[in-house]
């Protein structure tokens, strides 16, 4: 659930992020053709303007075949109000540096949003609707790259709505690794937004909301706490058997509240609080993009077979230095 507020913190540090090398503070130094990673959120912003909803360094190359260490294409679902470029020009080529296939895909944008000059931001539409356009998504990658599975990684709101996707649409039978920054299992209650709603339900008023709310953005309502949208979730069972879980969370999220709704128990659930791992990581819902402490934890999630040390740095709101090893 990428927001403005993100999105305006990351403007503060898109005119350094232009700038930015190889060498520069903030990017992984290149080795023989590794793409150079870009440890702020600034680089997202400054990605957008130059070349609005391009896909993130590494991605979409659809000549891409799987090798035997990374079987599975990484298909990057971004968060709410962002795009595949704002979202990924962290993990995007942090991953294809791995040796995965990478694909990217924006979903969610209204009719009203494409038609914005400077800035496209998906998500908006309801996340049913979102879901159906993850699942074709996904079908395009498994025929361009013959794999069997693909694996998730999300953020916000890029964690929730696969969810739909996979227990829903049948996706559980394709998706193997389901990994998480800042998800939301329980729903938010940011300024207590959920509860504000639910008495809005009491008072009949709730479609008025819907009305107001939806012309906009009609995923929004969804992601409150008690919303229609996680009840039939909940219903059928939010987690399939037959996926790997991993959720990835900040104590610092100003925007799911509490933090601890991207947490959930099951034999197939793992949970990484960042700071449990790394008590200088202070970043907040946006900075997680961009966070090498989180990307440890992704590594390991995609390829437990070949875990390493999860680095420690200081994250800051804005991005954080490479760790020495990147």
């Amino acid at each position: 659930m990428t927001t403005m507020r993100s999105i305006a913190a990351a403007a503060l540090s898109a005119v350094a992020a232009v700038s930015l090398t190889v060498a520069a503070p903030g990017v992984a130094a290149a080795e023989d053709d590794d793409l150079p990673v870009p440890w702020t959120i600034g680089a997202g912003v400054a990605a957008q303007a130059a070349a609005p909803d391009s896909p993130p360094p590494g991605s979409n190359d659809w000549s891409c075949e799987p090798g035997e260490d990374h079987p599975n294409p990484v298909v990057l679902v971004h968060g709410l109000i962002a795009n595949r470029t704002v979202n990924w020009q962290t993990f995007s080529p942090l991953l294809a540096n791995e040796g995965y296939c990478v694909f990217a895909l924006t979903y969610g944008v209204t009719d009203l949003n494409s038609a914005l000059p400077l800035y496209q931001p998906g998500g908006m539409t309801t996340m049913q609707d979102s879901a159906a356009e993850l699942e074709a998504f996904v079908d395009r990658v498994l025929d361009a790259t013959g794999a069997n599975k693909v694996d998730l990684l999300g953020h916000s709101e890029g964690t929730i709505m696969p969810a739909w996707y996979v227990t829903k649409l049948g996706g559980e039978a394709v998706v193997d690794k389901y990994v998480s920054l800042t998800p939301l299992w329980e729903g938010t209650n940011p300024a207590g937004l959920a509860t504000l709603y639910q008495t809005a339900e009491r008072l009949g008023l709730d479609s008025a909301v819907d009305g107001v709310v939806g012309t906009a953005c009609a995923s929004c309502t969804q992601f409150l706490m008690g919303s229609d949208y996680f009840a039939e979730l909940n219903e059928a069972g939010m987690f399939s058997p037959d996926v790997e879980y991993t959720n990835i969370v900040t104590r610092y999220d100003e925007l799911i509240v509490p933090y601890t709704s991207g947490t959930a128990e099951g034999p197939n659930i793992t949970n990484h609080v960042l700071q449990e791992t790394c008590p200088t990581d202070f970043a907040e819902h946006g900075a997680v993009m961009a966070d090498p402490v989180a990307a440890g934890h992704v590594l390991n999630a995609l390829d437990p077979a070949n875990s390493r040390p999860v680095p420690c740095t200081v994250v800051t709101p804005l991005g954080a230095e490479p760790p020495p090893e990147w």
